[in-house]
This record gives C-alpha cells, structure tokens and sequence, in this order.
C-alpha cells in the first residue's frame, strides 16, 4: 500500500515512515509542512508530499489522491496553546477525514489518546487536547472509513521492547514511542483491527498477539 503518514516529521511519525521504508511491504509517503522537511526525508529516498493541516480539504484531497491508506499522527505539540490544538489535533483531523472519504482512500489508522473515549478518566491538566482526541476519533468512526483508533498512554523517547498490553480499556500507563510506531505498521494491513479502538501500554505480550487479540 502507498500510505500517507500526516505528522511524518513528528516522533512517531517519523518512527513509522522509517518502519514502512525498512519493511518493503508498503511504501510510506511523508506529509508535511515545509519544504525543508521534504528535503530531509527526499535524502532518504522517501517520498514526501507538501500540505497542511490548517489548510483546505481541497489541499489534502490533492496530498492523498492516489494513496490507499493514511496514518494520522499529527499534533500540535506541548508548547502551544488550546487554539492549535483545535485546529490541528481536531479540525485537521476532520478535514483530514473529509479528504479521505472524498478520494477513497478507506484505510485510516488514527494516533489518539488513552482514555480519550471515556471522559471520567481525561488527564485534567491536558483537558482540550482530550476533547480534541475525542471528537476527532468520533468523526473517524462515523466516517465509514477502515478505520483504527490507537490510544497510546504516556510516550516514552526509550528503545521498544516490542511487547504490549491493547485492549478497549487499560489503567494508565505508558509506552516508548517506538512500539506505538510498530503497532501502526504492523495494523495497517490487519484486517482484524479495522474499526477497533484500543488503548495501547507496555505490557507482556508480542504486537502481532495483541492485535490480533483486539
């Protein structure tokens, strides 16, 4: 599959371009923002596409014509306000769904949030991002895209371990960036975990099981 990864200069993003270049069995497409970001990831030799976010669908839907799946790992990141968060983790996610639905491209895997869909248990220090992460992951499921809900716990900048606990609801926990980037690939093509939303922490049990298992 030619697969899209919006947020492909971000930490998992970038995880998940690599794991797609390396495995042979799709071929990743970096989105993004800025000319020197496709520079970057052209020296590589992966293929880059130039859109954003907080622009038109119209300029998504010209980013993923012809591709067969996207992956969603965007964000706005700590360091700005409840605005970009909006704009970014929610509205770009649905023009993102919009862009999706009107070119056909029915493969969807989306980077959420632990507990996203279950208010009660929202971090209450991170509030708009959680009701970003919530509604956007309402869209998805009302989109009738393949979709797939990734709610990660808490990212770690460690080496994986390749072992982790996914089911629909888990205790908070966290989980190195480089797993969430291996369950990603590893989805993209499962059958099994089209239109499934699952939390995601380490744990004790390899990723092709616990997808499998979802």
């Amino acid at each position: 599959m030619k697969v899209i990864i919006a947020g492909a200069n971000g930490q998992i993003g970038k995880q998940v371009v690599e794991l797609l270049q390396s495995g042979g069995e799709h071929t990743p497409i970096a989105m993004v923002r800025k000319q020197e970001q496709a520079d970057a990831f052209a020296e590589k030799g992966i293929e880059t596409v130039l859109a954003d976010l907080e622009g038109t669908v119209s300029d998504l839907e010209n980013a993923v014509k012809g591709s067969d799946a996207i992956v969603f790992t965007a964000g706005s990141g700590g360091s700005t306000g409840s605005d970009k968060t909006l704009l970014i983790d929610l509205d770009g996610a649905g023009k993102l769904i919009e862009a999706a639905k009107q070119t056909g491209v029915q493969r969807f895997v989306m980077v959420s949030a632990l507990q996203a869909h279950n208010r009660e248990n929202w971090n209450e220090q991170l509030l708009p991002y959680y009701a970003a992460k919530h509604y956007a992951d309402k869209e998805l499921e009302r989109s009738g895209l393949d979709y797939t809900i990734v709610r990660p716990g808490g990212l770690l900048n460690e080496p994986g371990t390749g072992k982790v606990s996914a089911a629909e609801n888990l205790e908070r926990g966290s989980i190195p960036r480089e797993d969430v980037a291996r369950v990603i690939a590893a989805s993209l093509a499962e059958n099994h975990t089209f239109k499934k939303s699952f939390d995601l922490i380490s744990g004790d049990t390899s990723i092709d099981e616990a997808i499998r298992s979802i």
